[in-house]
């Protein structure tokens, strides 16, 4: 899914100023959030990948105004909505509510929608499929643009590499997030020269990135 959220490789955005003294929250309700976020998946019957996806159909301006946990509250209101277990506008209503202003609260839906199937625990599987690749092998990243969840990130279709490592398999994040199936894959870790990504004007280093064998393609 193209979007706001895939900023990698973006030029524009400035240098990221890391505080090594940085508070894992820095106020009270950020740390409220978290939980909030958290709980969401469980009490949805969603997963993690749903989760991400969640964060990806926020509006932009939204995406960028609200901030991490702002986004993280906001995701845990959509999972709910969508799974029923709150109606849409509730959550604005209770919140004007509390500031003093009379809003009428949407009544619970009287029929929620069915509970997603979370799959088994954890992300990794076993297969028998044969990983197609092996260690060395030159590959290319797809050029893949999807409407849905994807974990390949834009900066590298179409892009140049060689598998450095196989990993164990895992469950696709692009089935598991909209619930259409687990189909596991083999994962391999790909290397990028950071002039094949970004130009020959990129300073000197590499790049390695855990992709899904279906992210990829053989290059000759």
């Amino acid at each position: 899914m193209d979007g706001i959220h895939d900023m990698g490789g973006e030029q524009g955005w400035g240098s990221v100023g890391i505080d090594p003294n940085e508070k894992v929250f820095a106020e009270e309700w950020e740390g409220r959030a978290f939980a909030l976020g958290a709980m969401s998946g469980g009490l949805s019957g969603t997963n993690l990948d749903a989760f991400r996806h969640s964060l990806e159909r926020l509006h932009p301006l939204a995406y960028l105004q609200d901030g991490y946990y702002g986004r993280w509250l906001a995701c845990a209101e959509l999972l709910l909505v969508d799974s029923g277990i709150i109606a849409e506008g509730a959550v604005d209503a209770r919140a004007n509510n509390l500031l003093g202003n009379e809003t009428p609260e949407p009544a619970d839906p009287e029929v929620n929608k069915p509970q997603y199937e979370r799959g088994g625990g954890g992300s990794l599987r076993e297969i028998d499929d044969a990983p197609k690749f092996n260690v060395g092998d030159p590959i290319r990243a797809r050029d893949m643009h999807v409407l849905g969840h994807t974990r390949m990130p834009a900066y590298i279709r179409g892009r140049s590499g060689t598998v450095k490592a196989h990993r164990p398999a895992a469950v696709l994040p692009d089935s598991t997030a909209h619930f259409t199936g687990e189909d596991a894959q083999h994962v391999y870790t790909v290397t990028f020269d950071a002039t094949e990504l970004w130009g020959p004007e990129a300073e000197p280093a590499t790049l390695n990135i855990d992709l899904f064998e279906s992210y990829m393609e053989p290059r000759s």
